[in-house]
């Protein structure tokens, strides 16, 4: 059976949540997981429904005809595909804790990402990384070699086709280019 996840951005209002599930029911989709979130600090509103299609509606299709309801509500949204696994790289730093925690969820399937690759700037989770066919690099920075150190990480990144960083537990600040570079495809964890 087809999944598909919509993810939804724009500014809070009343009325979202309910758009979009009068929307879905109305496409004969029934939603399997929803999450939503407001950022009281921007006024900006943040959703992500997983639904089954059950009258037959492609991913294609809902996004045609979602453009209505969205344009209502200014939504920046997107329709993708549950069986397509988005490509990762993890960036730690020397408390693995957060590493291995993603390392045992993909392990075991509970989290569903194509880890394409593992970035240090320490040797210490080398071998474990490894140890995972994941391939990882080692990325030394310092207040002389930041600049360079974030051109290797991007060449990572482009090389990969990753789609998504995830900071986990990576104890160095990123330079403002580089957060810009990677607006919208970089979370932090701890």
């Amino acid at each position: 059976m087809t999944k598909i996840a919509l993810t939804v951005t724009c500014r809070s209002t009343r009325g979202i949540v309910a758009a979009i599930a009068s929307f879905l029911a109305e496409q004969g989709c029934n939603i399997t997981d929803s999450a939503q979130f407001d950022d009281f600090e921007t006024g900006n509103f943040f959703m992500r429904v997983s639904m089954t299609p059950e009258t037959g509606a492609t991913r294609a299709e809902l996004e045609t005809r979602f453009a209505e309801t969205a344009k209502g509500f200014g939504m920046e949204y997107a329709f993708h595909d549950e069986s397509q696994k988005m490509k990762v790289i993890i960036m730690v730093s020397r408390f693995g804790h957060c590493l291995n925690d993603l390392l045992y969820r993909w392990r075991i399937g509970a989290l569903p990402i194509d880890i394409v690759a593992v970035i240090s700037n320490h040797m210490d989770y080398q071998k474990v990384v490894v140890n995972h066919d994941i391939p990882f690099h080692c990325i030394k920075v310092t207040k002389e070699n930041k600049p360079e150190a974030e051109r290797r990480i991007m060449e990572v990144v482009e090389e990969t086709g990753a789609e998504l960083v995830v900071l986990a537990r990576y104890m160095q600040i990123l330079s403002d280019e580089m957060c810009q570079k990677m607006s919208g495809r970089i979370i932090n964890i701890h």
